[in-house]
Parts: C-alpha cells; sequence; structure tokens
C-alpha cells in the first residue's frame, strides 16, 4: 500500500513524528548526514585517486567542486531508504530549518533521485499542530542555505587538511587544525599568557561599620574608604597587568591615593574618635528589564552557571527536549517570540503571578547576534500554552533545563523591576588632621516584577539582579558613629580563565565562528589534548602553547581573530547571494593581490626548527631551564650539579597549569623528578617504607610493598596538600596522608560519612553526595556534628551559595524545628524545614510574628504532604527516550557541481 514517506534526522525525532501524523506516513530517520567528503584514502573514489587533489576530497582547479561520498556503515541504510521511496507515492524531506539541516535535505534528494514529488517540510517545534501546518505548508529546498553549508565544508576541509600535515611533522603526529578550532585555542592560549604575565600588586582601604542610630530600623551599615583629603583611593581596576599603578592613576588630574598596610593601620587608629557626618545622600530610580528569551548561546551559558553543564551536555538535553515536543527547535539566534508564544507566556504571567506583573502591552525582543542565520523562534515551551514544569512529566536534566527555559520564557514578557538605589558619603577628619570619606552604596526593590519568576546567573560570582543592599534613611548633615573601623589589605588578581561559557560568550562577542556549532568546537579542543578543564576552568596544555606558536609565526593570517570573523562574514555574503562562492574560495586558497593564499603559504614555509617551536625559557632566558614539549608529554631540563646545560630532566605534572610553573615550581620538579624516591621511614603500623616521589599529577606519598606481596596488592598513596613540599615533608605527615579517606562518622540513616582529599580539593562524601570543604586540614578536624552542618545546608552549584534566610523566628510549637522566611521563586515563604508555607499578600516579613508564622505552618500542615505528580508520570520517561545513537559519520557518492543545478531543477519542478 503506498505510503507517503518523511525523512528527519534522528530516530527519536522519527517516532514522535510519525505518532502525530498516523496512518499513510511511514516517517524514518537518515541517522545524520547520509554522505560527506572522503574521511581517508580508501574512501576516495578509485577514478579519482590519481588526482593531484584527491587527498582534499576538493576539487581545487575545477570551481572547488567537492566528491561526496556515502560512508561505508551508511550504505546498508540508504538501501533501506530508497526500499521505503519505492512504495511511497510523495516524499517529505522534515530535516531541520538551518544550513546543516537544508544540507542534509538536499543530499538525500541528490542521492535518492525520487520520481514522486518532494516537498521539503519545516517546523520549529514538534507538536501535533506544527507538524500538521508544515505538512500542509511545505516549501523548495533552499540553496543558498545549501551553498553557505558547502562553502564553510569546503573552507574547513581545505585548512585542515592544508594545515594539520603541518603540525604533524613540526609538533607531534595525530594533531589537527581547524578555522574556528585553533582560533579558540588560541583564546584560551592568550588568556593563559595574560596570566604568566601577570605581577599581583597589594593596596589597603579602610572598612567600617557605621551606627545611624536607634531612631533607624536599619541602623547598622557597611561602607568603605572612599578619599583622603579629596584624592580617590586606589581599587584593583587602578593596577595594571605589571602590578603598578596605571599611568593615569599615578598621575595627573585623576591620581589616586596608594595606601600600604602601614599608613591604612596608621590611619584607622587616627580615626577612633571622629565624628562623621552624612556629607551627601544620592538617591536614584533602579529599573532592571526583563532578559530577552533564550537563544542557543545564552542557554549554553545560563546551563553552565546555574547547573554547571557544559556546552555539549546542554545541546544534548536540549536536543531530546526539542525531539520529544517539550520546547522549540533549540538552534537559533533568534530572541522573537510568536505571537502564540507571546500570548502563552503572558497569560501563564497573570496566572501565576497576577495582573499587576503584566505590561499593558507585549514585549517585542530583536537578536543582536550579527547575519543571524536561521528564521526561527527564540528557545521556548512547546505548544499554544505552555506545561509548567511539574506538568511536564520530566525528570533529572531535561526537568532542570526545561524548567530553565519555562522561567526565562515566562520572565521574558513580564514587568520591569523597580526600586531605588542610594549612595551615601559619610565625612569626618582624622586626629592626624586628614579629611576621611567613606561611601555606601544600596539598593531596594520596590517592585520585583520579572524578578519574581527568573532571576539570571552571574560569571564572577557577583551581585545578582534581586540582591537587595538596605542603607538607613539618613539625610546630608545627619551624625553617625563608626561602631568599627579596620584597616583591610588586598592583592590583585590574574585574569579569570574561561570556563565554556564565558569561552562561547567571547566566541560570540568577536563574531568568531556559528553559535550552533561553539559546542561541537568546545568538545574537540577538549578531547584533542589542546585544553584540559580544572574545576569548570579551560586551561591550555603545553601542546596547545606549540601548536598556537607554530601558527602564529607561519600561518599569522589564519589565527587572527579579526580574519577569522571577516571569513564569518564573507561566508554570510555568500548565503545572501552578496559574493560568489568560487571567487571567495578562491580568494582563500590560491590568494589575492592583497594577501597570499593557504597554498602558498603551506608550500613555500622554509625551514621550522621544532625544537625551538617545543621549547619555553622558565624564570627569563637565562634561567638555565628550560620546558620541552615532547611525544610523551612536557618535562623540564635544567643543569646539572657540575653547571651542565640541559643535564637534568624532569616530567610535569599533567594537570600544572602553566601560569603555576614558576622558576621555584621549575626548580623543585628538577630537584626530585618523577621516578625517584625520597625515604621518609616506616610506617608505624604496618611496617612498610613510605617514600616521597613526583608523579604524573604532582608530589604524592606511598608505602612499598614486599616483594611477595599479593598480585592484586595496591599501595596506599597520598596526595601532598597545597602548603607542603617534597623537601620539608616528614613521616608523621606521611602517615596522616596516607591514612586518607578517614571515615568521619555515620548519620542518623546509618550512611557513612567520608572526609576525601581529590584532585580538586578536599571533600566530603556520604553516598553519591559529595560537598567540598573549604581547607585541606578539614580533611583530619572535622567532626561528625560539622559534616552534618554542612549536609544540612543545600547544595552549593557552581559559584551560586544559599541565599541565606530573611529572618529567624525561633522553633515551630509543633515540629520543634526551627522556622525561618526565605526567598522563593514565587515570593516570600516560612519553612520549618518539612512544610513550606507561602507568606499571604497582608504578610510582610519585617512584621512576620513566630505566632503568625506558626499559625502558616499549621495551614499547610493540615493539607498535607505535597502530591508528586511528576514522578508518577516520570516512570513512563524510559520508553521514550531509548533511541539509537545518532550516527555521527557522514558520508556517501560522489558528484560533480553540475548534479546540484540539475537536482535544483527538479526540486522546484516537483
Amino acid at each position: 500500500m503506498a505510503h507517503k514517506l518523511v525523512i528527519v534526522e534522528s530516530p527519536a525525532k522519527a517516532r514522535t513524528i510519525e505518532g502525530y501524523l498516523g496512518r499513510g506516513y511511514k516517517v524514518e530517520s537518515s541517522i545524520g548526514h547520509i554522505r560527506d567528503l572522503p574521511q581517508s584514502a580508501a574512501d576516495i573514489p578509485a577514478k579519482l585517486k590519481g588526482e593531484p587533489w584527491a587527498r582534499l576530497g576538493v576539487d581545487v582547479d575545477h570551481d572547488f567542486a567537492p566528491v561526496y561520498v556515502v560512508s561505508r556503515d551508511k550504505k546498508s541504510h540508504m538501501t533501506k531508504l530508497k526500499g521505503l521511496l519505492k512504495d511511497a507515492d510523495e516524499l517529505f524531506l522534515a530535516t531541520d530549518e538551518d544550513r546543516e539541516g537544508e544540507a542534509i535535505a538536499w543530499h538525500l534528494l541528490d542521492e535518492l533521485k525520487p520520481k514522486v514529488p518532494v516537498r521539503r517540510m519545516v517546523f520549529h517545534e514538534i507538536t501535533p499542530a506544527a507538524i500538521n501546518a508544515a505538512v500542509a505548508n511545505p516549501r523548495e529546498i533552499d540553496m543558498d542555505l545549501v551553498e553557505a553549508q558547502e562553502a564553510r565544508r569546503i573552507l574547513d576541509r581545505l585548512y585542515g587538511y592544508e594545515v594539520s600535515p603541518v603540525l604533524w611533522r613540526k609538533v607531534m603526529s595525530g594533531l589537527s587544525a581547524g578555522r574556528v578550532q585553533s582560533v579558540a585555542t588560541r583564546l584560551v592560549v592568550d588568556k593563559e599568557r595574560e596570566r604568566m604575565a601577570f605581577r599581583v600588586a597589594s593596596y589597603w582601604d579602610l572598612e567600617g561599620t557605621f551606627d545611624a542610630g536607634s531612631a533607624h530600623e536599619q541602623r547598622m551599615f557597611p561602607a568603605r574608604l572612599h578619599s583622603v583629603d579629596g584624592t580617590r583611593v586606589a581599587r584593583g581596576s587602578d593596577f595594571g597587568q605589571d602590578g603598578q599603578l596605571k599611568a593615569g592613576a599615578a598621575s595627573g588630574a585623576k591620581a589616586v591615593v596608594h595606601l600600604e598596610k602601614t599608613r591604612a593601620e596608621a590611619l584607622a587608629d587616627a580615626l577612633v574618635d571622629t565624628e562623621f557626618a552624612v556629607r551627601s545622600r544620592e538617591s536614584k530610580p533602579y529599573t532592571r528589564k526583563p532578559y530577552a528569551p533564550f537563544r542557543t548561546t545564552t542557554l549554553q551559558q545560563e546551563a553552565s552557571r546555574k547547573m554547571g553543564y557544559g556546552a555539549s551536555r546542554t545541546m544534548s538535553i536540549a536536543q531530546r527536549l526539542y525531539e520529544n515536543g517539550h520546547i522549540t527547535y533549540m538552534r537559533t539566534d533568534s530572541t522573537t517570540l510568536s505571537e502564540t508564544a507571546i500570548n502563552a507566556a503572558r497569560n501563564q504571567a497573570r496566572e501565576l503571578y497576577g495582573a499587576e506583573y503584566l505590561p499593558d502591552s507585549p514585549r517585542t525582543y530583536t537578536s543582536k547576534v550579527k547575519n543571524a542565520q536561521e528564521a526561527h523562534e527564540a528557545i521556548r515551551p512547546a505548544g499554544d500554552s505552555f506545561r509548567t514544569p511539574a506538568q511536564s512529566g520530566l525528570t533529572g536534566d531535561e526537568f532542570r533545563l526545561y524548567e530553565l527555559i519555562w522561567m526565562r520564557t515566562i520572565a521574558s514578557q513580564m514587568r520591569d523591576a523597580q526600586g531605588q538605589s542610594v549612595t551615601i558619603r559619610l565625612g569626618g577628619a582624622a586626629a592626624t588632621g586628614e579629611d576621611v570619606v567613606f561611601s555606601a552604596s544600596g539598593r531596594v526593590l520596590t517592585f520585583h516584577g520579572f524578578l519574581k519568576a527568573y532571576v539570571e546567573g552571574s560569571d564572577d560570582g557577583g551581585a545578582t539582579d534581586d540582591q537587595e543592599t538596605r542603607l538607613p534613611n539618613v539625610s546630608e548633615g545627619d551624625r553617625v558613629t563608626a561602631a568599627q573601623l579596620r584597616a583591610e589589605g588586598h592583592a590583585t588578581k590574574p585574569p579569570a580563565r574561561y570556563t565554556e561559557a564565558t569561552l562561547v560568550k567571547e566566541l560570540e562577542e568577536r563574531e568568531i565562528g556559528r553559535p550552533s556549532t561553539y559546542a561541537s568546537i568546545i568538545g574537540t579542543i577538549l578531547n584533542r589534548g589542546y585544553v584540559y578543564k580544572k574545576g569548570t576552568a579551560l586551561v591550555p596544555a603545553w601542546l596547545a602553547f606549540s601548536v598556537i606558536r607554530l601558527l602564529e609565526e607561519h600561518f599569522t593570517r589564519l589565527v587572527s581573530y579579526e580574519f577569522t570573523a571577516q571569513m564569518e562574514s564573507v561566508l554570510d555574503d555568500v548565503a545572501g547571494g552578496r559574493r560568489d562562492r568560487n571567487d571567495e574560495l578562491g580568494a582563500f586558497y590560491f590568494g589575492s593581490d592583497e594577501v597570499e593564499g593557504l597554498q602558498k603559504l603551506v608550500n613555500e614555509l622554509g625551514d621550522i626548527d621544532a625544537k625551538e617551536l617545543a621549547t619555553f625559557p622558565i624564570g627569563g632566558p637565562d634561567s638555565g631551564v628550560h620546558l620541552r614539549v615532547g611525544k610523551y608529554g612536557p618535562y623540564l631540563e635544567g643543569p646539572g650539579d657540575d653547571g651542565t646545560a640541559f643535564a637534568t630532566k624532569a616530567n610535569v605534572p599533567d594537570d600544572l597549569p602553566p601560569d603555576e610553573l614558576t622558576m621555584a615550581k621549575a626548580e623543585e620538579l628538577l630537584a626530585n623528578p618523577a621516578g625517584e624516591e625520597t625515604v621518609l621511614g616506616e610506617h608505624p603500623e604496618t611496617g612498610l617504607t613510605v617514600v616521597a616521589k613526583n608523579g604524573r599529577y604532582g608530589p604524592f606519598v606511598t608505602e612499598l610493598l614486599p616483594e611477595d606481596a599479593p598480585k592484586n596488592a595496591k599501595p596506599r598513596t597520598g596526595s601532598l596538600f597545597k602548603d607542603m613540599s617534597l623537601e620539608t615533608i616528614d613521616l608523621d605527615q606521611a602517615v596522616k596522608l596516607l591514612s586518607l579517606p578517614r571515615v568521619v562518622g555515620v548519620d542518623d540513616d546509618g550512611e557513612t560519612i567520608t572526609a576525601q582529599n581529590g584532585r580538586y580539593g578536599p571533600y566530603l562524601k556520604r553516598g553519591t553526595d559529595s560537598r567540598s570543604l573549604a581547607t585541606e586540614q578539614q580533611l583530619f578536624d572535622i567532626t561528625l556534628k560539622e559534616a552534618l552542618e554542612i549536609y544540612a545546608q543545600p547544595k552549593q552549584r557552581g559559584r551560586a551559595a544559599a541565599a541565606p534566610p530573611l529572618k529567624e523566628l525561633g522553633n515551630d510549637p509543633v515540629s520543634g524545628q526551627p522556622m525561618v522566611v526565605k526567598a522563593g521563586r514565587f515570593g516570600e515563604y516560612v519553612t520549618d524545614g518539612e512544610y513550606n508555607a507561602t507568606l499571604r499578600k497582608d504578610d510582610s516579613v519585617e512584621e512576620l510574628t513566630a505566632e503568625r508564622a506558626a499559625e502558616l505552618l499549621a495551614e499547610r500542615r493540615a493539607k498535607g504532604p505535597a502530591k508528586k505528580a511528576a514522578k508518577r508520570g516520570a516512570k513512563k520517561a524510559p520508553a521514550k527516550k531509548t533511541a539509537a545513537k545518532k550516527t555521527t559519520t557522514k558520508k556517501a557518492t560522489a558528484k560533480k557541481t553540475a548534479a546540484k543545478k540539475t537536482t535544483k531543477a527538479a526540486a522546484k519542478k516537483s
């Protein structure tokens, strides 16, 4: 019986859509790309193997015509698709509505060569209404998008296949270069170079706690020293990377006072008896507009900030949510919402928060991304009306990401947050005659607006948009007293390393690459070993330094930030028909009057000193100590005891960041090279010899097992603490390290809590729940009571700490547990740890009494435990999730450029 064949990319997407279309339709997946440029010499068609350009898979002499091949592992699947097409009376190509999806649709059309009518079916959400609308309103294949994808693919192939062999010969075999990948690596390397060049600067100021008097409810407030004798006091931003005051801050009209410890402490003493007066009080209205709905990059950044997800993990979860009909398409540059979505968001905001939280007219957003390619909406919940997270039936990662998208979408249609920001300046005369001014800043929200629904995270751990700091309502001339004054020392910090979130942000701001590819780019530089993670920070390996040095010296233009961004703009012009594809590829590969082409750069490289590329002096060029990047990793070379150059070698720990390889650290490693053992003595309990040595991951202590020990016996080991060194560690310290992990105790449920030292620092472990410890010494000192107190606190994610309670009200008369008032997503509430009761409209945090709190909790307790509908629905989730992994191999038959024109015409006819 004839059917209509619909082809999508993934099996999960196919199952969902087939359920919506019903009888008469057969939905099958292509499992990603069906064909691609040859991946190896074996893939190149026999008739082309003698061509000089065959290894590239692109005929550079004839309009850069690509050769496409179906890989062996896709041939059987193509046979299956052709078989399904034989029984079909119509073909719908329903791949994603972006460049990659359009290219997959074109490749399917070119490879299947259908004799039935062909429709291009597009949609940005997988709901019954959207799928039926897409079937009813097909379009033709957009050849501009196909050409744009192909131009990028060819450009990336030429770059990778011409430059990578240079890296194999001069740095290390198996390395790769890429148009965006190499520039992303350079960004991470440049950040580490900044950290290595950084010199710490110290500066002091005064911090005070002031008392406005008993007439003020908020009588105590903090303030910081602002100026001395009319000159502003130096702060961190006044210092350069070299640790010195910047030129403008050191002299001239904008010069600052650089306080050192002695002067700061003397000034604090001279202010003990000073009477302070309010010199000024400036109040300004504060307005914060809602954040735009998510696009691909902002979703990746926020999921990293709030949940610690990497870009790849976020996109994987979002893909599942999209394919199962929960959200709209997740690869988009757009922040636009359809009229239907705006109405859904406004209706839900009204239901949850009240009409007063809705603006008079809907909010619209425009994308700030240059040449935004997709004509999609922003990422939002799917459908004409939105399911709340509790109604979604989702669990785990999918629930958390859906909740994030849902909250952001609702908040985008709510009213501005309103408030007042206040700055108070306090002045007084020191006993030494200096005129001193302190400054205090505060902010109060008078209307939370959209912040009731959603608050964006912070990359640097700074204040969030809903954070309030209340100051007393003092007036100019009012007297205040200093309850406490103290001198505070500060040190400037090196530039923060990139995280996945901040690297995505940097790439987007520099207009490098396409936002939809950032997750795969970061994945590539991590998998290639150019970059590794230390916590969430991206740290470049020394190998990356060698690779980037070669590229900067011999392929300068190819790793230029400006050139890479300009190339992206050129490719967008090709997509828009404003530039010719072959002209631009020709200028890149063969060169032009202005620039040398890639082919000439590679063919006329000249001599490259591979050893010099891999050598980095430590502690200056005359130190005699060098780091070298070798086949088996980085190692140090230094002078021998007799002064012989490079006579001593030592491995560098794999997880030692480059900026931490100081001269002192290098000398320590050379004095204790990996493999050499320092005997510390015999273990008092086991009698085994305890030694200290250097390893791949740094210095550690271990026991030497006897020769007759069982084959499966493993010696105990323990990494040295940060304040220990191989030169100073003794047997007693080693024995304590070998005692880890330490059993702290057992909780009331019988779960054992242990204290352990991990690669990223000390932590507690109870089952699968781990909590960080502040210091390594706590591994030996922490008690069971202290550990339970840590576990009683909400788990911190990333840098976000649990917000403190707004008010403490004593113990609940029923449960006996402490009652506290907290700020929640839907407003303030009182809790005893077991039940939460939302404050009513007439209740205020300031006036709430213990009796009223107990009454609210009693009412809530009478209703019984909250229903857990989401968990019941979650039991069915595994069946929905079962999906074959998307095959990433992409291949399929040879093809000439002329074929594209023919197929394009065929597509029009159908």
